[in-house]
């Protein structure tokens, strides 16, 4: 008998007839013989109606209150479908994140898991329990409810796989599995039977919405092998693992886009050690993450210095670094929060040449201009404007889609 840890979206929790199919779903699993723990996320779009309130209340709402309010949504959900498995003669029980044991720092609305006391979990599997876990959320030292942030709860489920040595954890979601691109975009995309982490570390991390980037990072640190698959269908989705063979026939596995890229220019940046420091240190100590940076050629001791940041980061970016600017002498700063990027992801890219001049044909047969360019050994990204990203994608993954490794039937 294995244990097995099941996440679902909410979308596939959005109403009471889903919570209903769900559960039906984890009953078939529980049949088969197997442990089940079970995470959820808020129902259809909870989650944005109570930021939405929230806003109504206060234009500044305090961190903490926000996530104490934001955490109900799972727990609403998880208590639900606990009831549609009582109701049908499965015993169960709904945890929050706290009495599951999710322990995290104090960083309100981002916080990141320290630990998993998974002690009440034990205790309750060892009941016969089927465990439902409220997603999106855990406590800190203090007793303070925190929230991990967008598509936390997948991080939960990988989290918890991993505390309590699951044979697999099982993402589901409304999509039936990880795609060569995305195919509201791409008609033509195709499912992937399997990837490795690392491709979809980058994926994730540079706009495939299927898994959170750090769900990712957990299943690879603790080799969990996680099954992102859609709770509509039975097509068998996607395993995400470390198993991939090492010479693939493909080399470029998937496009990933982002809309959500704006960019900062520090103009006439004085050329001298310490400069870079006194910029994204701030930035840094201010929660915002940073991505693509590029420092022109000095001319005369005076250099450009530009980097990119989410547009949501972008006005407490400004924020932060207008002042240093004008401290250190530079000329101006400048931001463009109109702006996307589009990547190509592949482990086999990494000993082939030409894939950066193909990707870069490919945009320039539709007048598609690049403003930025980051790589990784197995990624490039193309940072470009935002109303051109569709087109970017469709014609990149066509000029890379006979390498797609297709899922069969």
């Amino acid at each position: 008998m294995a244990l097995i840890v099941q996440k679902y979206g909410g979308t596939s929790v959005a109403d009471a007839e889903r919570i209903k199919n769900v559960a039906r779903r984890i009953a078939r699993t529980r049949d088969e013989g197997h442990q089940v723990v079970v995470v959820v996320s808020a129902m259809g779009d909870t989650t944005d109606k109570l930021i939405e309130l929230a806003y109504q209340i206060s234009e500044r709402p305090d961190n903490r209150e926000l996530d104490v309010l934001l955490s109900t949504g799972e727990v609403v959900s998880s208590t639900l479908l606990a009831m549609a498995l009582k109701a049908m003669g499965y015993p169960a029980i709904s945890l929050t994140g706290a009495q599951a044991g999710i322990r995290t720092d104090a960083a309100f609305s981002r916080a990141r898991i320290l630990k998993v006391e998974a002690k009440r979990v034990i205790k309750e599997l060892e009941k016969g329990n089927i465990v439902i876990v409220a997603g999106f959320q855990g406590i800190t030292e203090e007793m303070d409810i925190t929230t991990l942030g967008r598509g936390g709860s997948d991080t939960t489920a990988v989290a918890l796989a991993a505390s309590l040595g699951a044979e697999v954890c099982q993402i589901y979601t409304d999509v039936e599995g990880v795609y060569s691109a995305d195919p509201r975009l791409v008609p033509q995309a195709q499912r992937l039977a399997e990837i490795g982490y690392e491709e979809m570390l980058e994926l994730a991390s540079y706009g495939a919405q299927v898994l959170h980037p750090r769900a990712v990072e957990l299943g690879e640190l603790f080799h969990i092998p996680i099954l992102v698959a859609s709770s509509f269908t039975e097509k068998p989705g996607t395993l995400i693992h470390g198993g991939v063979a090492m010479e693939v026939r493909n080399k470029v596995r998937g496009i990933a886009h982002n809309r959500n890229v704006a960019k900062i220019t520090v103009v006439g940046v004085p050329d001298r050690p310490g400069i870079a420091a006194a910029i994204f240190v701030p930035l840094a100590e201010a929660g915002i993450s940073v991505d693509t940076i590029v420092q022109n050629a000095s001319i005369q001791g005076i250099t450009d210095l530009t980097f990119t940041v989410s547009k949501g980061d972008l006005a407490r970016a400004m924020e932060v670094v207008e002042p240093i600017a004008k401290s250190i002498g530079a000329r101006e700063c400048v931001s463009d929060a109109k702006l996307g990027a589009v990547s190509i992801v592949g482990t086999g890219m990494q000993n082939t040449p030409g894939y950066a001049a193909r990707m870069f044909g490919a945009l320039s047969e539709k007048n598609i201009n690049i403003q930025l360019i980051t790589t990784s050994e197995i990624r490039i990204t193309c940072i470009i404007n935002e109303a051109e990203v569709e087109e970017a994608v469709r014609a990149l993954h066509q000029a890379f889609q006979t390498e797609a490794d297709t899922a069969s039937g």
